[in-house]
Formats: C-alpha cells, sequence, structure tokens
C-alpha cells in the first residue's frame, strides 16, 4: 500500500506526458522554453489570477515576493509555525524577522484572533515594524482569508498565501490570490499538483509586482519598464537592475503540469470523495477527523486524524500494512534554530498540542473503496 500513489496517476497520462517530454527534448529550448509561457497562461486562467510565474520550487516562491516588496532588516512577517520550515524560513533570507503565530484548533490554519493580537503585539514594543503576513493552506485547505485579508488592510500589511499544499483550493468559490497580494505553491512531486522534480509558481493580480518578480527569478533582469524610454549600446539581456537570483522552471517540468493540470479539477473531486468516505467511516472511532472551513474546498494534500495515543496507533496501522505519517512533530518555533524568533502573546498552545496529536493516513485521487476500507477498518480496530 502507498502512503501516496504517484504511479496511478501517471498510468492514467503516461502517453501525454511521455509525448510531451519528448517534445522538449527534440526541440532544445529546456530553459523558459514556449511550454513555460502556456503553463503560466494556463494557472494563471485556472487560478483567477491576472499573472502567473513559474519558479524553481516551492520555498523560492515565497522568497519572491518578499524581495519584490523589498523586505528586510528591522521588519516582521507574521506566519504559523505549524508548517514546513519552508514557511519561515525564507524569512530570515531576507533579513527580516518572522514572528510566529498560534493556529486554529478545527482548521490547522492561521487563527486571525492570535495573528491581530500579534501584530499590536509588535506594534506595541517598537522594535520591529510589520510588513507581511504568510497564510498557510495546511494540508489542502484554505485559511480564513476574509478576516486575514481584514487585519492586513487594517495594519497596512501585504498577504502571502502559501499555497503549497493547497493550490487548487478555493473559499466561497474564490482562489487565495483572490485576497492575497501574492501566491504561492510547489510543484513537489507528492503535492496535489506535481511535477517529476521541483518546482514553483507565484500568482498575482499585480502587474508591478509580476513585473519585478520575472526580473528576480532571472538574475534580476531588466524588465520592459527598466528600458523603457533608455538606448542602449550592447543586447539588454546582459543589463541587471536589481539583486536576484536563478529560480525559473525548467521547460520538461512545466510540459509535465500543463498535462496533470488538464485533470486536476477531476482529481480534486476524487480527493474529495476519499475524504468524505473517511470522515465517514472514522468519525467516532479518532479524537477528531478534518474539519473545513465554512465554504471552503480542501484538495487534501494530506488526510490527517487526531488520536490521543499516536505512537501506539502508528505501531498498529504499520503491523496491519498501512503506512502513516505525521506532520508537524516540531512546530518551527520549537526548533534550535527558529527559537530566538518573537511568538504572538502567550505562545502557541494550540501548535505544541497539536504536533503530539496528529497523524496522516493515505491520500491520493486514485485511492479505491477496498484499499480504503482496510485502512478505516485498521484504525477502527485499535484500542488505545
Amino acid at each position: 500500500m502507498q502512503f501516496i500513489d504517484l504511479q496511478a496517476q501517471r498510468a492514467r497520462i503516461s502517453d501525454k506526458i511521455n509525448a510531451a517530454v519528448a517534445k522538449v527534448i527534440e526541440e532544445g529550448r529546456y530553459i523558459m522554453g514556449p511550454e513555460v509561457k502556456e503553463f503560466e497562461r494556463q494557472l494563471a486562467e485556472f487560478s483567477q489570477a491576472e499573472h502567473a510565474l513559474g519558479c524553481a520550487n516551492g520555498t523560492e516562491a515565497i522568497a519572491l515576493p518578499l524581495l519584490a516588496w523589498e523586505v528586510g532588516p528591522g521588519d516582521a512577517v507574521f506566519c504559523p509555525s505549524f508548517t514546513f520550515a519552508a514557511t519561515g524560513e525564507v524569512v530570515p533570507w531576507v533579513g527580516a524577522s518572522p514572528v510566529f503565530v498560534d493556529i486554529d484548533p478545527s482548521t490547522y490554519n492561521m487563527d486571525p484572533a492570535h495573528l491581530d493580537a500579534a501584530i499590536e503585539m509588535v506594534k506595541a514594543e517598537g522594535k520591529l515594524t510589520p510588513k507581511v503576513i504568510i497564510a498557510v493552506d495546511l494540508f489542502g485547505q484554505p485559511a480564513d482569508y476574509p478576516a486575514i485579508s481584514a487585519i492586513a488592510k487594517k495594519h497596512g500589511l501585504k498577504l502571502i498565501a502559501d499555497s503549497a499544499q493547497g493550490f487548487g483550493c478555493t473559499l466561497n468559490g474564490n482562489h487565495p490570490v483572490h485576497w492575497a497580494d501574492a501566491a504561492t505553491t510547489s510543484f513537489f512531486p507528492a503535492k496535489p499538483l506535481g511535477c517529476y522534480g521541483d518546482g514553483g509558481a507565484v500568482l498575482t493580480n499585480d502587474a508591478a509586482t509580476a513585473e519585478r518578480m520575472d526580473s528576480l527569478r532571472v538574475h534580476g533582469k531588466a524588465t520592459k519598464s527598466d528600458i523603457e524610454g533608455r538606448t542602449f549600446e550592447h543586447d539588454t539581456k546582459y543589463l541587471n537592475m536589481r539583486v536576484g537570483m536563478n529560480s525559473r522552471l525548467d521547460t520538461i517540468q512545466a510540459a509535465i503540469l500543463i498535462e496533470k493540470l488538464a485533470i486536476f479539477a477531476d482529481e480534486i473531486e476524487a480527493r474529495n470523495r476519499v475524504a468524505t468516505r473517511y470522515n465517514e467511516g472514522l468519525d467516532g472511532y479518532v479524537e477528531s477527523v478534518p474539519a473545513v472551513i465554512d465554504g471552503g474546498v480542501s484538495v487534501w494534500a494530506q488526510y490527517t486524524i487526531e488520536h490521543k495515543n499516536r505512537a501506539g496507533l502508528q505501531a498498529h496501522l504499520k503491523a496491519n500494512g498501512v503506512p502513516s505519517a505525521v506532520y508537524y512533530p516540531i512546530p518551527i518555533h520549537k526548533q534550535d534554530v527558529y527559537s530566538r524568533y518573537p511568538l504572538g502573546p502567550n505562545g502557541l498552545p494550540v501548535s505544541e498540542a497539536k504536533a503530539e496529536s496528529v497523524v496522516s493516513l493515505p491520500m491520493h485521487p486514485y485511492m479505491d473503496e477496498e484499499t480504503q476500507d482496510q485502512i478505516i477498518n485498521a484504525v477502527r480496530s485499535f484500542n488505545a
């Protein structure tokens, strides 16, 4: 039994992917080839965004808007601690300080009330300048963007939606970029929309931010705005207007993602069918089954339950041939390297408690009922 069965999807579209990859190899436009632009166009259309830019991975996707907005030393960036390290990791990259915020106990996403209190705390202390909020769409479902966006506007902060796990999720029919100044995602192979290597993207409805990020992902190259009205004796390809990075999405990965995006909506529906069946079979047999925010559609990157005897349950599942995983046993703020950064008022008790009880079960859109019944029965048969 696979925790995530990537080969089931490959069996469905392998001919199309093989042809798409072969075409890129034959044409030889391996960097920023036409498939990259086409994928960006389709990605923007799918997610209701004005602009989409592919990049090398989901981590650098978060860094690009921070760099575009010139976030740096003395600035505070508010983010959850109950998430993968990449969310907080990018903040020290630009010299800023993360401020860790607690989560809602039902959705595991950023708690708006604690966010607001954390911003007020930082303002009152006067040591850091609040600049950006990074909300995470953990386990595949959207954060409370109406509330978080209102807080961002109240304090004059930029908002990033980190949809590395949640790309494709919606809230009241809208994708996160409807509220966020920038939305980011990862195409790591295990993600709901994953490629066959590393990859990422940034979405935005702001043309100026998009243009600056386009420059930053290619070594700070000159943009159309940079060279407008000016003349140069040399090729502007070698004109670098800002300190950037090398963060381009490979053409081969873009070609693969075009084929995967074509079936993504269907896969989201299938993931929700699997999740609904899990909830029906497990409710009452574990401490809690997942709850989705009202009006939200999750893409179910993970199906995560809670159990008071997690270690015992995992051992029981393993003995019954069922894999499981724990996301995330050590919140970011509890890691030594991040422990020096500020926390919101009264610490992060919910994040710390959930880290002790959550466990994720196999989840993918191609799970058959027989396999799922085996998993459900293994959980139900465990007596803590």
